[in-house]
């Protein structure tokens, strides 16, 4: 599955994206917001993590899934994202936010192209 001819936009937008996770939980843990810095940078980071995977799949089945998880993480990121700009006690980062919200419609176009060209060949 893999192919490292091109260079691949969602893999290099969401390793950003998780260095962009990483300084602002810094600054989050700074400000004492220890329990929402951490659940913010395991599930940010993760995005990257599981689309980095899926470059590696076994299968369209295997990249599917990994994709899907992978939206899932960026779901989670955003609801943490929407707490802290819901709250008054928390910095906020709309920048992060905007790209977090970019990132879920980038993957699913993926996972919805991934599936028709899945359901197409199992026709």
């Amino acid at each position: 599955m893999r192919n490292d001819k091109t260079e691949n936009i969602i893999v290099k937008k969401t390793f950003n994206f998780a260095l962009q996770i990483i300084d602002y939980t810094e600054a989050l843990k700074e400000e004492r917001k220890y329990r929402l810095a951490d659940q913010l940078f395991r599930s940010g980071t993760s995005i990257g993590a599981n689309v980095k995977e899926s470059q590696n799949a076994e299968s369209k089945r295997d990249f599917i899934h990994k994709m899907k998880i992978a939206a899932k993480e960026a779901d989670e990121t955003e609801y943490w994202l929407e707490l802290c700009e819901a709250s008054p006690k928390y910095p906020t980062n709309e920048i992060l936010l905007g790209e977090t919200r970019a990132i879920i419609r980038i993957l699913s176009k993926i996972i919805s192209t991934s599936k028709k060209e899945f359901n197409l060949k199992m026709d």
